[in-house]
């Protein structure tokens, strides 16, 4: 019996014999082309095939997970119609005399890496849709056919390197049990796929899965993250009962995520949902939300070649925000910089664009770029519960140069004549030590803040969470981090405002329980997570959470903390 460690996609549990999936391989050829006209022909063709494959791809999604997965195959036919990505597509046939497959690839490949570079996981996991968008035409070109699934002919769990979201959803779900794969991220639309149709997955699992063959007896534990190959007798009768008990418990959980997160001794907290756009409502709605703590707004400037109007902004963040009502919505101002290459901005070139001219620092280095989106925000937020965090904060000067450009927005609208919110809080995202550490000075100068975990480990352990070779170091669940976390709440809570988190780690059931006795006061998670978080929250008693988060503070490592809260908060175990 062998465990390989990997990230928790989609909770629950699998049993069952592996499928190897292998994509087919495409060999792209490069040569001079003599007749430009006709390669554009051809791709024009391939292109317009791709989009009728689409369209049934999109209707078997809707079919399966609802419109708003579905919206996924909408927005990689979009992506065919992309005047950018497809005029370098043309360039390279028609000024370097490219063939279009050798031009098709490069291009996507570029995109790709572009969009993978991404220091946010929900956005550079699209890199997935466009290699997937840009495969498919490939495939149609070179005359392949779709990816086989030839001898799925049993349940099984589908092993591979990584699942596109069009294989995820074209593969016969009557025989698929759940998923491992050795790439991949929770945000990745593969996990979210995979959560839609309620089956357990562990992605990021590294090479080692990679090894497994045809039939090998697996288990895939969707909570802790790991997969068991060839597991023992006793394992395996563990595993069938925890199997029986998760279906128990996920009618439960489903009951109460419209309830409070109230723990056994009347302690409530906020639980509420990230989305990276309009098309996030409904599963936040139906997950039980009680709000967004992220909104990204970056997804109003990516996949396009020029800046969004104000006018867009506002529509776009009063759609949400009105889907809410009085619910809260926290909108995160514009995080990109130079480790994202969106050309109209004009990005500037780094030798180390992770500590660079990005978020904040950008933002008020560009007034221009900044103020329309402030203005947009402060529109929509009127007769709606919309608040502004800032993202990458290092220091007070920041804040105080930032509330000042916004006060010159609210000063311009009111001249307009322009319905604004005349009272909307203030955050900042705690993801710079610097920023934890000064904690008790930046509570004076804001509202609330919203913890970022995922970038303040990194930088905490100074530890590349993108790199497979140190990403456990660079996982959340270490002492300093959570040190950290402490000295935040307790700076916040002393001048009377309050924090959230918005990290993966809001949604971790192990985690759950340190971070509410640690005195969060809201959760932001992926909506799928919020049942479950839900479910545990009014499990447990705060005096047993305070209990816990004190001696995981003084564990020396993750695995320690880990090990804890399994033995002391046995409610985190669904199964």
């Amino acid at each position: 019996m062998k465990t390989i460690e990997g990230i928790s996609a989609s909770y629950g549990y699998a049993i069952g014999p592996a499928f190897v999936y292998k994509r087919a391989e495409l060999v792209i050829d490069s040569c001079i082309i003599e007749d430009p006209e006709a390669e554009l022909t051809r791709l024009a063709g391939a292109v317009e095939t791709a989009r009728q494959q689409l369209d049934k791809v999109y209707e078997k999604a809707l079919q399966e997970s609802g419109k708003e997965h579905a919206e996924i195959f909408r927005a990689q036919t979009m992506m065919l119609d992309d005047p950018e990505l497809m005029g370098k597509v043309k360039k390279l046939v028609e000024e370097e005399k490219q063939n279009v497959e050798s031009a098709l690839s490069e291009t996507v490949e570029n995109y790709a890496g572009i969009m993978e570079a991404l220091d946010d996981e929900y956005l550079s996991a699209r890199a997935l849709d466009i290699r997937d968008v840009g495969s498919r035409v490939l495939r149609i070109l070179l005359g392949v056919a779709e990816s086989p699934t030839e001898g799925l002919l049993t349940p099984s769990i589908i092993i591979a390197k990584d699942l596109t979201p069009s294989d995820t959803i074209l593969l016969d779900k009557t025989y698929v049990l759940g998923f491992c794969t050795s790439k991949g991220g929770a945000t990745s639309h593969t996990a979210i796929l995979a959560r839609s149709l309620g089956l357990p997955a562990v992605v990021g699992a590294g090479k080692k899965v990679r090894k497994v063959k045809n039939g090998t007896s697996l288990i895939v534990d969707g909570d802790s993250g790991i997969v068991i190959v060839k597991p023992d007798e006793i394992t395996l009768a563990d595993y069938l009962l925890r199997q029986e008990t998760f279906v128990k418990v996920k009618g439960v959980a489903a009951k109460v995520a419209h309830e409070p997160a109230i723990t056994t001794d009347g302690y409530q907290v906020e639980v509420v949902a990230n989305i990276g756009s309009a098309d996030g409502i409904r599963s936040a709605l139906d997950s039980g939300a009680e709000g967004v703590g992220l909104l990204r707004s970056e997804f109003l400037y990516l996949e396009r070649n020029s800046l969004p109007s104000e006018e867009e902004q506002y529509k776009s963040y009063k759609t949400i925000a009105d889907a809410f009502g009085k619910m809260p919505v926290i909108l995160r101002s514009l995080d990109v910089g130079g480790d994202k290459d969106i050309p109209y901005i004009d990005l500037p070139l780094e030798d180390n664009p992770f500590l660079g001219v990005r978020a904040i620092r950008l933002c008020l280095s560009r007034p221009q770029l900044f103020k329309p989106q402030l203005r947009a925000a402060l529109r929509a937020g009127y007769g709606n519960n919309l608040k502004l965090m800032f993202p990458m904060v290092a220091t007070v000067d920041e804040v105080l140069k930032t509330r000042e450009l916004l006060e010159e927005c609210r000063v311009e609208l009111r001249l307009e004549g322009k319905d604004i919110a005349e009272e909307m809080e203030i955050g900042i995202m705690i993801e710079i030590p610097a920023a934890a550490i000064m904690a008790d000075q930046l509570a004076d100068v804001v509202d609330f803040f919203s913890i970022g975990t995922n970038d303040l480990s990194q930088y905490t352990l100074a530890a590349d969470r993108t790199n497979a070779a140190v990403a456990k170091i660079a996982a959340g669940f270490q002492p300093a981090v959570f040190r950290l976390i402490k000295q935040v709440i307790e700076a916040a809570h002393a001048k009377g405002k309050w924090v959230g988190l918005c990290g993966e780690m809001a949604g971790e059931l192990l985690a759950i329980p340190i971070l509410l006795g640690l005195g969060l006061d809201e959760f932001s998670m992926n909506p799928p997570a919020i049942p479950y978080a839900k479910l545990l929250i009014r499990s447990i008693s705060m005096e047993k959470a305070r209990q816990v988060a004190a001696q995981a503070l003084n564990q020396t490592s993750s695995d320690a903390i880990r090990a804890l809260i399994q033995e002391q908060v046995p409610e985190v175990n669904l199964g």
